[in-house]
Order: C-alpha cells, then sequence, then structure tokens
C-alpha cells in the first residue's frame, strides 16, 4: 500500500511558504445576500476570490459563521492536494 503525504504549507510571494493559520489571518472580501423561497429561504455567504467557498445559513451572522468554517475547511482540502489559494 503507498504512502499519503499531506502538504501542511504552500509557496507564496516571494518564495516563503505559507501555513494554514497564515492563510486564516489573511482579509477576503465575502457576499452576503438573501436566498429567494425558491432557494429554500435564508441567507446565502461566499467569498468569491475562493471560488467554490460558500455556505448559507438562516440569519446573515449564521451565514456568515459557517462560511469561517467553509473557509477553513476549503483552505486545508486545497493545501492538501497541493492547489494555489488566491491571495487578497
Amino acid at each position: 500500500m503507498g504512502k499519503t503525504t499531506h502538504r501542511k504549507s504552500a509557496p507564496s510571494r516571494g518564495g516563503r511558504r505559507r501555513t494554514l493559520g497564515r492563510y486564516l489571518k489573511l482579509r477576503y472580501t465575502f457576499v452576503v445576500r438573501p436566498l429567494s423561497d425558491n432557494e429554500g429561504g435564508g441567507w446565502f455567504a461566499e467569498i468569491p476570490l475562493l471560488p467554490g467557498c460558500w455556505a448559507d445559513g438562516e440569519t446573515p451572522d449564521q451565514a456568515i459563521a459557517e462560511l469561517s468554517i467553509a473557509r477553513e475547511a476549503w483552505m486545508k482540502s486545497m493545501l492538501a492536494h497541493g492547489k494555489p489559494i488566491p491571495i487578497p
């Protein structure tokens, strides 16, 4: 059986490695909007710079809190697969 490795950091500008903690400290712009009844109601939040990083909730605050969790999971996945994470 093969050995699985996970990258814990990725190169950034200037060749310096970035860890999850460093990415989580960056300030990304996010968008929050109400969902229509056809979309299930509630609120939708996303970080446009991070494709596919979104969440929803019953209130704007809940959607933002869920987005914070989604952002961390999104970044962990990108780092684990050696994919670049856009810098704001």
